[in-house]
């Protein structure tokens, strides 16, 4: 039998709740300001994982370093100009998106 820890669970049930989506599909998001950038350079698991513990320390470290922060009028346009699939993830209220 597995012995998983409360951490490796709340990992695991983040990874199957992420998945490839169109832009399209999460502009209602954008609109709302709760669509949130997250860099390649960050695994997206990582900091959805971060962002559901409430670990401002860590989310605040990367938003300084630019690697996190909303979703900007130039992404967007883009996205929607180049009918951009982006992986994404649902941390209420924030959706989480990473470019392919």
């Amino acid at each position: 039998m597995l012995n998983m820890t409360q951490e490796d669970l709340t990992k695991d049930k983040v990874n199957q709740e992420t998945s490839q989506i169109a832009w399209s599909e999460l502009q209602r998001f954008f609109a709302q300001g709760l669509a949130v950038y997250i860099s390649p350079s960050l695994d997206l698991v990582k900091v959805a994982d971060a962002f559901a513990k409430d670990n401002k320390s860590l989310v605040e470290e990367w938003m300084q370093q630019q690697q996190v922060h909303l979703v900007s009028d130039q992404q967007a346009s883009k996205w929607i100009q180049d009918d951009a699939q982006v992986w994404a993830v649902v941390i209420k209220p924030w959706v989480l998106i990473q470019d392919i």
